[in-house]
C-alpha cells in the first residue's frame, strides 16, 4: 500500500497521473468552481469536507507550502478574487457546491478580507493525502488508490509487463537496437574466441554498467520466465544506451583485435571492458543517470517492481510520463506494428 501521509513520491505519482485525477473527480462528488479552466476550492470549503479547523489546514500548509504551490495552491487578491467571487456568484445555480455564499461556512467569499488562499483540485487532493487525523481524509485516500490501480487496469488489461511498449518512441528505438545488437555479436565472434559464455557475460557487463544488475537478477523482478524476452520490457531510453554501449564496445574490441593481431580471450575482454568503461565514464554518466531514475521510477509506479539496487534513483513520474504510457497517444504494440506492419513487422514475435 502507497504511504501517502509520508511519501512526497507516492503523492506526486498520484498528482501527476491526470487519467487518473479524472476518474476520482467524477467519483469522489466533490465540485468545485470552474475558474481560468480550473476547478477552484476554498479554504473553508476543503475544511468543511474533512471535518477539520481551518487552523489545520494552514498549519499543513504551512509546512508542505511549496508542494502545495506546485499542486496549484494560490491566494487570489486584487482584480483576480474580485473575478473569481463574481464567477461564483454568477455560476453557484448551475453547480453542485450548494448555496457557497450564503453558507456559514463560506464566508471568505463575502467578505472584505484583501486576498483569499484558493485551492486547484488536485491542491485538494493532495491535503487529502496529508490529513492525518480526518477519517475524511482517510476514505479519500483509500478511494484514490483503488481507483488509481482501476485505471491501470482498465488501460492495460491487468498487464503492465509491456507497458514501456506503449509509448511511440518503443518501435524505433527497438529497430535501433535491434541492428546495434547484431553488431555487437558479429564483434564477439570475430575478436573473441570461441566460447559459449561471451555473449551472456559481456551483455551483463552493459547491464549492470547501465543500471547495476544482471539478465537474471532484472528477469526475478520483473517476474519475466525464460522465454520472455528481457529487451522486449525496456524502455527506450534504456534500450538506446544498451544500443550506444553495445555499438561503441564493437569498435573498441576490433580496433584492440587490429592491434594486437590476434582474437581476445574471454577474460582479455573482461579487462577491455572495464578500460571502455572507464574511458567512457564522462560520456555515459548523464545518460546512465536518467536511465536509472526512468527505470526504477516508472517501474514503482507502472509495474509495483522495486529495483533495490535502484531505489536511491527513485522519483516521481512526470505528468508527461503518464501521458506517454496511458494517455491518448499511448498505443499497444501491435497497433503500432498494424499501423507500419511493412516497416515493423519482424518485430513482433522477437
Amino acid at each position: 500500500m502507497k504511504d501517502l501521509n509520508n511519501s512526497s513520491i507516492d503523492r506526486k505519482n498520484i498528482l501527476n497521473n491526470n487519467l487518473a485525477i479524472q476518474e476520482v473527480y467524477k467519483n469522489i462528488g466533490f465540485y468545485g468552481i470552474k475558474f481560468e479552466e480550473k476547478y477552484r476550492f476554498t479554504k473553508q470549503q476543503v475544511a468543511q469536507y474533512f471535518e477539520v479547523d481551518v487552523r489545520t489546514i494552514e498549519r499543513i500548509l504551512e509546512d508542505h507550502k511549496e508542494e502545495f504551490i506546485q499542486s496549484g495552491y494560490e491566494v487570489f487578491a486584487g482584480l483576480r478574487l474580485k473575478k473569481f467571487k463574481e464567477t461564483v456568484l454568477e455560476n453557484v445555480p448551475d453547480t453542485n457546491v450548494g448555496d457557497i455564499t450564503e453558507s456559514p461556512e463560506n464566508t471568505d467569499l463575502i467578505s472584505k478580507a484583501p486576498s483569499l488562499g484558493i485551492f486547484t483540485y488536485k491542491a485538494f487532493l493532495n491535503l487529502g493525502m496529508l490529513l492525518s487525523n480526518s477519517d475524511k481524509a482517510k476514505e479519500l485516500r483509500s478511494a484514490i488508490l483503488d481507483i488509481v490501480i482501476d485505471v491501470l487496469n482498465k488501460k492495460l488489461g491487468g498487464n503492465t509487463k509491456y507497458i514501456n511498449q506503449r509509448e511511440e518512441e518503443f518501435v524505433p528505438s527497438a529497430i535501433r537496437e535491434y541492428n546495434y545488437r547484431q553488431e555487437f555479436t558479429n564483434a564477439l565472434d570475430t575478436y573473441i574466441t570461441e566460447n559459449k559464455f561471451k555473449y551472456a557475460q559481456l551483455t551483463d557487463k552493459i547491464y549492470k554498467s547501465i543500471f547495476k544488475e544482471n539478465a537474471k537478477e532484472y528477469r526475478q523482478i520483473l517476474k519475466l520466465n525464460t522465454k520472455e524476452s528481457i529487451r522486449n520490457t525496456m524502455y527506450s531510453e534504456v534500450l538506446d544506451l544498451i544500443s550506444s554501449y553495445e555499438n561503441g564496445f564493437a569498435d573498441f574490441l576490433k580496433k584492440k583485435y587490429s592491434s594486437k593481431g590476434l582474437k581476445l580471450s574471454l577474460s582479455e575482454a573482461h579487462l577491455l571492458f572495464k578500460e571502455f568503461e572507464e574511458l567512457t565514464q564522462a560520456v555515459y554518466n548523464p545518460l546512465r543517470e536518467k536511465a536509472r531514475s526512468l527505470m526504477a521510477s516508472r517501474d514503482m509506479v507502472f509495474r509495483d517492481a522495486l529495483h533495490e539496487k535502484l531505489k536511491e534513483y527513485v522519483n516521481a513520474v512526470s505528468a508527461e510520463d503518464f501521458d506517454k504510457f496511458l494517455g491518448e497517444k499511448s498505443k499497444s504494440l501491435e497497433a503500432r506494428l498494424e499501423e507500419n506492419k511493412e516497416v515493423f513487422k519482424r518485430l513482433k514475435n522477437r
